[in-house]
């Protein structure tokens, strides 16, 4: 199998929500492929789909249910801790859900956390460790 990711799916409980949420909240233009079933965005090098969570389930042949912590975060790094604060910030003045204020973190970086309508997670996060290029791509440093 080769090293690599395509598509990030998250199962939403109301994709009209969802899908303003990321065009409105994070400035996102969905991709002309998106429907009234699922929406897309391209990301770089790969894709975000919102897809009604029941039907994922269902498509998956596991329960829909979901409580509390999902076992993962999606994450948005930036190149310094002044971009983590304005991101945030201009984030919170939308009426993002701020779920941790940034702070210096245990491993060395600057990290928050906000949630989406359905509750996933992001990371918002200067990581002095991580390279990224002109795209916004990480690279080993």
């Amino acid at each position: 199998m080769e090293q690599r990711l395509t598509i990030i799916t998250l199962g939403v409980s109301n994709l009209k929500v969802a899908t303003t949420f990321y065009e409105q909240q994070f400035g996102w233009k969905k991709m002309k492929s998106s429907n009234e079933n699922i929406t897309f965005f391209q990301l770089n090098g790969m894709l975000l789909s919102l897809y009604p969570q029941e039907k994922l389930a269902e498509d998956a042949q596991m329960p829909a249910e979901s409580n509390g912590f999902k076992g993962f975060t999606l994450a948005f790094n930036t190149r310094t801790k002044e971009e983590v604060d304005s991101l945030i910030q201009s984030l919170e003045n939308k009426g993002v859900t701020i779920v941790k204020q940034p702070e210096e973190v245990f491993w060395g970086g600057y990290s928050s956390y906000i949630a989406d309508p359905d509750g996933h997670l992001w990371e918002i996060a200067f990581n002095p460790y991580l390279a990224l290029d002109d795209a916004g791509n990480a690279m080993e440093s």
